[in-house]
């Protein structure tokens, strides 16, 4: 179940990657300084990892054996 979560977060990001949606962002407006598509570009990728990383971590610890710890 955890890596159809992954391979829906790797379909997700693909798709807000992509021409259509990143176009909306590709405008000359700044917010703090930075053109707005830099910054839809590194949330999106920094909240990709945060989610895998995540998911990740819950996945290893599903896989380690409880008896071990006894």
């Amino acid at each position: 179940m955890k890596k159809q979560r992954l391979f829906a977060i790797a379909i997700l990001l693909v798709c807000l990657f992509n021409f259509p949606i990143i176009s909306l962002f590709n405008k000359n407006t700044y917010l703090l300084g930075f053109p707005i598509i830099y910054l839809y570009v590194f949330s999106i990728w920094l909240i990709g990892i945060v989610a895998v990383a995540f998911i990740a971590e819950k996945l290893n610890k599903d896989e380690e054996d409880p008896q071990v710890n006894e």
